[in-house]
């Protein structure tokens, strides 16, 4: 059993509905390092919820072991708002129905609150200093209220995880290679995680806009450590990463039982777990820049039909699919090559085959930063 666990409640969002969070916690409280783990902040995004069972009992095998040397929280349902959320038989988890956006952007930055509390404060020892700037940054989350339930849940979450050490958000994509997203500042974590998942692809932020949930929590670091750069030193006291487990459907026991065997050898490399994680497997890509990813886009509406497969290798100027317009002239011949900008890896894709216009569909992971990517709006919707 876990050494404890906690039920917490969200806002009731209509008479006789109640939702809730489910909190795992194992290891001495307030021991370190710290880790955080939660799954599905996109609903509608599955794997998650099945690598964090066998999480869990991984989790309990070090208990029963004696292993667990510092504390690890686990939210194995991270989303039940939109878990709840069904139209016509479908699960839509990505988007909040009652108007608050996408459940993944939109988290509170807490870098310029925390900076007038902390500015004049630091001393020369880092290890006082990332104590004081973690009770800031909890301070400035209890102090917060919300009232509608998707903030609420959004609140909870991140007072859960702003003060651990490692944070990991597990997602999926419509149909994908597994893959991360890290800050570039961090480099070093992000390989070595990587090389422990298999990861086919590293993507590494500098500004990736929307404030999403890893950078709420890894943000005020590095935003701090920059504006303090004068005043003692300001460690990066946390390092969170999104993790992508493959694609929507790939829901199965063996990729879930290694994933979560990969993410616990990782928090035995890092003090987080005692025992021998065994030698760092050989890295199956080098960290690309995000910025450096082509988010390709439909030009109309139309169908999709791939000519590179996930997994393969895209030139620049190659065409990556064709648009079908079935209403098209000359009937039957009506398409439209759609070319990659960057010369990379296909890594994800979306389900549907049927594109809107404007529509983000597939993405190649390039070396090279492109000139059309802005930062601040390299997250994707």
């Amino acid at each position: 059993m876990p050494t404890s666990t906690a039920t917490l409640v969200l806002p009731s969002p209509a008479p006789g509905v109640e939702r809730t969070l489910r909190v795992h916690r194992y290891g001495p409280p307030g021991a370190r390092p710290k880790a955080y783990f939660q799954a599905a902040l996109h609903a509608d995004e599955i794997p998650g919820l099945l690598a964090a069972q066998h999480l869990l009992l991984g989790l309990e095998q070090a208990r029963m072991e004696g292993r667990l040397m510092g504390e690890v929280v686990v939210v194995p349902v991270a989303n039940p708002i939109g878990l709840s959320q069904h139209l016509d038989g479908r699960l839509l988890g990505r988007f909040d129905f009652e108007g608050g956006g996408n459940f993944n952007r939109g988290f509170p930055d807490l870098a310029a609150g925390a900076l007038e509390r902390v500015k004049g404060q630091l001393s020369a020892d880092p290890t006082a200093n990332v104590a004081r700037i973690r009770e800031v940054l909890r301070n400035l989350l209890a102090e917060r209220t919300a009232v509608r339930e998707t903030d609420a849940l959004k609140l909870a979450l991140l007072r859960l995880a702003i003060d651990a050490d490692f944070v990991f958000d597990l997602h999926c994509d419509g149909e994908a290679l597994l893959h991360l997203y890290a800050s570039h500042r961090q480099r070093d974590e992000a390989v070595e995680l990587g090389a422990d998942l298999g990861a086919a692809a590293i993507l590494l932020e500098e500004e990736p806009g929307g404030n999403p949930f890893d950078e709420a929590c890894a943000g005020p670091w590095w935003k701090l450590r920059a504006a303090l750069a004068g005043e003692g030193p300001a460690p990066l006291a946390c390092f969170a990463t999104t993790v992508e487990l493959r694609g929507q459907a790939d829901v199965r026991d063996e990729d879930a039982v290694a994933d979560a065997a990969a993410l616990l050898r990782f928090l035995q490399r890092r003090g987080v777990l005692a025992g021998e994680p065994g030698p760092l497997p050989e890295p199956r890509c080098e960290p690309t820049p995000l910025d450096g990813v082509d988010v390709l886009t439909a030009p109309a509406a139309g169908v999709l039909v791939y000519r590179k497969r996930l997994g393969e290798r895209v030139a620049a100027g190659e065409v990556v699919a064709e648009l079908v317009d079935p209403l098209g002239e000359p009937p039957g011949a009506a398409r439209t090559p759609i070319r990659s900008a960057a010369s990379g890896l296909l890594f994800a894709r979306m389900t549907e085959r049927l594109a809107r216009p404007g529509q983000k569909f597939c993405k190649v992971a390039g070396r090279e930063p492109l000139s059309h990517r802005q930062a601040g709006k390299l997250l994707e919707d």
